[in-house]
């Protein structure tokens, strides 16, 4: 089989935490790494020793921090070339200074934007609020492309109670 460096992301609604640790061994020993896997639930219920889901599946951070980046960077463009404008004389006449403003502003945008969005739940998770508010468990796997059918396929045989919610077109980077 060839792995593949693009991932998806598979979404599965689990009835209760018992089943959850199930689902989670059975991928652990399909080779489906601990640190691909990600489970929510509602703050009262106890996931134990389950891989939870970090502040980058919980929040927004990282599309907040992606439009703090092109707001700021924009921004500190717009700052920089006004400066050239009406810069007292013996400024440096070049781009360098446009250059400088613009990111400086791209990253203290990343930095503001990243922060705020840690506060603000992720909004692809929406979809499953009723879920998680009637005590079910969400459980985001994060494959390689070519084992999504396999890794589907492997829940659904084992575990009719699952609830497949679909699959994400690309996850981010990082984490």
């Amino acid at each position: 089989m060839t792995m593949s460096h693009r991932r998806r992301r598979l979404y599965f609604i689990l009835p209760d935490v018992q089943i959850t640790r199930e689902v989670v061994n059975e991928l652990l020993l399909a080779r489906v790494e601990e640190r691909h896997l990600h489970c929510l639930a509602r703050e009262d219920l106890d996931l134990g020793d389950l891989p939870q889901a970090d502040v980058f599946q919980r929040s927004d951070i990282i599309h907040g921090a992606g439009l703090g980046l092109a707001l700021g960077g924009a921004t500190g463009a717009i700052a920089g070339v006004a400066t050239i404008f009406i810069q007292p004389s013996g400024w440096a006449q070049s781009g360098g200074l446009v250059l400088a403003i613009a990111l400086v502003g791209a990253l203290v945008g990343m930095w503001a934007s990243g922060m705020i969005g840690t506060s603000v739940p992720n909004s692809r998770l929406k979809a499953f609020q009723k879920d998680l508010d009637a005590g079910r468990v969400l459980l985001m796997v994060d494959i390689p492309e070519d084992r999504v059918e396999e890794i589907r396929e492997r829940v659904k045989k084992h575990h009719p109670e699952a609830s497949d919610r679909g699959t994400d077109p690309h996850i981010p980077a990082f984490p």
